[in-house]
């Protein structure tokens, strides 16, 4: 293999890198937004408040279900334990 075989090779690659490279940024400047966001258009009902590792194997996990905050206690890839949802302060 010759040397301008190899710098042959490498600018092919370089063309080729630099047409997607600039393909990206054309999508990215003149593509319509809502093509751009991936996120649903609806609101999501549960969300991770606030985690707390107790140990090696377990974790306190706060979580909000459709407007209540519930406790729960994570550990060894099951759940141990959690409220049943009543109001807490």
């Amino acid at each position: 293999m010759g040397f301008l075989e190899i710098i042959s090779m490498v600018a092919a690659l370089a063309v080729t890198l630099g047409l997607f490279g600039l393909a990206v940024w054309g999508w990215k400047r003149f593509a319509p937004q809502g093509l751009l966001t991936m996120a649903s258009p609806r609101q999501r009902r549960m969300s991770v408040v606030e985690t707390l590792i107790m140990g090696a194997h377990h974790r306190l996990v706060l979580i909000k279900l459709d407007g209540k905050e519930r406790l729960v206690l994570l550990g060894e890839g099951r759940m141990i334990g959690g409220d049943a949802g009543g109001d807490a302060p």
